[in-house]
């Protein structure tokens, strides 16, 4: 309990600094185009909220970047469960994985806007953003499955089902959830930047769009610390389930032993 309040203590501690310091930088700098303080933020933020559109722009927004991470998680590691079985599989998708790895997401966007035009570019743009963190992520899971419990299941004539269910994805469990902190970050920063260079109607990007043409700083960093807070809790929400699919194998493996 004490440990608990000492480091809910030390986080308040940390964040009460932070914003201190943006406090002062702001006051240093005395031009709110150039920076607003908290305060203005926190302002900005509340003329925001009642407005129905901005419900719908982060509404819109959730739906279309969820959509893109969630087909790049599926496909990820599927296709990483595939190259772990098939080396000529893996050996096929090398250099795709390196080439999304290493094109700027700038690029990206500029093709998909060609391809599928703004409606759907954060989908398109978070799915290849997700792909190939998830893809590897699911290799190396997949591939540190314990040689000697595979070896067990084989003597044991283990069901294919319950060699997935028993052995491989506690192994991959852990590599997924590593994975899904750095993906579920980068699917929205990316889903987000493609929506203000495409500029989508209704969706958060286009809003951050117009508050830069009219230099409302005060509104871009309501809308940033909107966008934080919703990939905080999507975070949160994807990690939990991760963590519950864990929980349920344990106790379904402890009761049936």
């Amino acid at each position: 309990m004490k440990e608990n309040t000492a480091r809910f203590g030390r986080r308040l501690f940390v964040i009460g600094f932070w914003i201190l310091v943006w406090q002062l930088g702001a006051h240093a700098v005395d031009n709110h185009i150039i920076l607003v303080g908290p305060w203005d933020t926190v302002l900005a933020l509340g003329r925001l909220i009642p407005d129905w559109e901005f419900w719908r722009s982060i509404a819109y927004s959730f739906g279309k970047i969820t959509l893109g991470f969630l087909s790049g998680f599926g496909a990820g590691v599927f296709l990483g469960s595939l190259g772990y079985r098939l080396t000529f599989v893996k050996d096929l998708l090398k250099p795709v994985m390196v080439l999304l790895k290493s094109i700027p997401v700038a690029s990206f966007v500029i093709l998909a806007l060609i391809w599928a035009g703004s409606k759907n570019l954060s989908v398109l743009i978070s799915f290849i953003v997700v792909l190939p963190m998830i893809y590897v992520n699911t290799l190396a899971g997949l591939g540190s499955t314990d040689g000697k419990l595979l070896e067990m299941a084989k003597v044991f004539r283990m069901s294919a089902v319950r060699k997935i269910r028993y052995i491989y994805v506690p192994a991959l469990l852990p590599y997924l959830k590593s994975g899904c902190r750095i993906a579920l970050g980068m699917s929205w920063k990316s889903g987000v930047a493609a929506e203000v260079i495409g500029v989508p109607d209704h969706s958060i990007g286009e809003k951050l769009y117009m508050a830069k043409i009219y230099l409302n700083t005060a509104d871009v960093l309501a809308w940033t610390l909107v966008i934080i807070l919703v990939s905080a809790l999507v975070e949160r929400a994807v990690l939990g389930v991760l963590g519950r699919i864990s929980f349920g194998g344990g106790a379904y493996e402890s009761g049936g032993s």
